[in-house]
This record gives structure tokens, sequence and C-alpha cells, in this order.
């Protein structure tokens, strides 16, 4: 996983509410367990206007011009990720080339598996959202920085602080999910694995 340490990008304005994980990454998509090739089918029936996926939505923000190629940054309204658990949802959107997004609010689920897979999600206040949105509304120009170290946003010479896990920090500043942090200490596992069988030896 990429370590997450800044992120300085355009951020796509996804003016909606209650966006579930089915609208995030539909079922049919769900046949492979690769976390790789899913970005084609983010937002599927809200990209296309076709069930193939051939044919664009001139109107979704994604398809249009510079959100659909150059955005790293995600911004949308409350309660974003909510629906089932399926982890395809960000698989499906650090496919695309998402690290981050941000929102007043997402499903706790959805929040622990993007930590997973190495995208900061920043809960910030409505109303901060509200001038972020502002700021994604100018395109290329409309600038949003993300310092995890610092827990800060940036936008337009505004800052806004927000909170995060110590755990889920270091995961992400250090490119780690669960497993991998554990693995920094494969070394003592051994260790106390080896003492036990000499000092304990029928626990084995």
């Amino acid at each position: 996983m990429e370590p997450f340490t800044t992120l300085t990008s355009i951020a796509v304005p996804l003016d909606r509410s209650n966006v579930d994980t089915d609208a995030i990454i539909p079922k049919q998509f769900l046949r492979k367990i690769e976390r790789t090739g899913f970005g084609k089918h983010l937002f599927h029936e809200w990209r296309y206007l076709d069930f193939e996926g051939t044919k664009e939505n001139p109107e979704f923000i994604l398809n249009k011009e510079p959100y659909r190629s150059k955005a790293k940054i995600l911004l949308a309204r409350d309660n974003f990720g909510c629906g089932s658990s399926r982890e395809h949802a960000p698989w499906a959107l650090a496919d695309f080339g998402f690290r981050c997004i941000i929102a007043p609010s997402f499903a706790d689920i959805f929040y622990s598996n993007c930590v997973k897979n190495g995208i900061l999600l920043v809960r910030l206040k409505p109303e901060e959202v509200d001038e972020i949105f502002a700021v994604a509304a100018f395109g290329t120009t409309g600038l949003v920085a993300v310092d995890l170290d610092k827990q800060c946003v940036g936008a337009m010479g505004k800052k806004y602080t927000f909170e995060i896990d110590p755990f889920n920090k270091e995961c992400l500043l250090k490119g780690m999910d669960q497993i991998g942090w554990t693995l920094q200490y494969a070394g003592l596992i051994d260790a106390f694995e080896q003492k036990n069988i000499v000092e304990k030896p029928w626990l084995n």
C-alpha cells in the first residue's frame, strides 16, 4: 500500500447524501476478488446511460473535465458509504485514483475498509464541507491540500482540522494494513513462539 503523507489535488464535488456501496460499485461487478479493475465500474449507474457502460452520462460529475482524470480527492455529503459492507467499494475508489474522501460523516464499516486500503477519510463539519465544495467548483484552480501528519485540510487560504484514530493514522502514514502492521513485529512473535515451545512444551 502506498503511504499517505500529504496530497494536493482538485476535488470532485459529489453533491449527494447517503451514497451507498451499491451506488459506489453495483453488485453485478462483484465477481472477482482481485483489487484491481473496479475503477471503470465506479458509480456505474450514474456514470453511464446504458447497462454495458459504453454511453457516458454527460451530466455526471466524473464525466466532466477536469474531474474525470485529475482528481484524487472526493467530496461528498452525510453518511457516505452506507449500505452493505462490501470491500469492493474502496477497491473501486482506489482503482479510479482517489486517495482521500472528505464528508461530514461516513458509515463505520466503510470507513474501516477504506483505511485498510490506503484511503484517508476526513470528517469535517457540514459548513466546512460546504466551503470546500465552493472551492472545488473552480476546477483546476480549486486545489485542496490534505496533510495527514498535521491532520488538516487547506483550501483557498483556509485550514480545517480533523480527528483520526492514532492507529489508523500510523497505518496510513506507513502504507500498511493491519496485517502489515502486525508483520513489523514478526521477529518478536517468532522469538515468543520459540520461547513458549521451550518453557511450555505441553501447549504445542
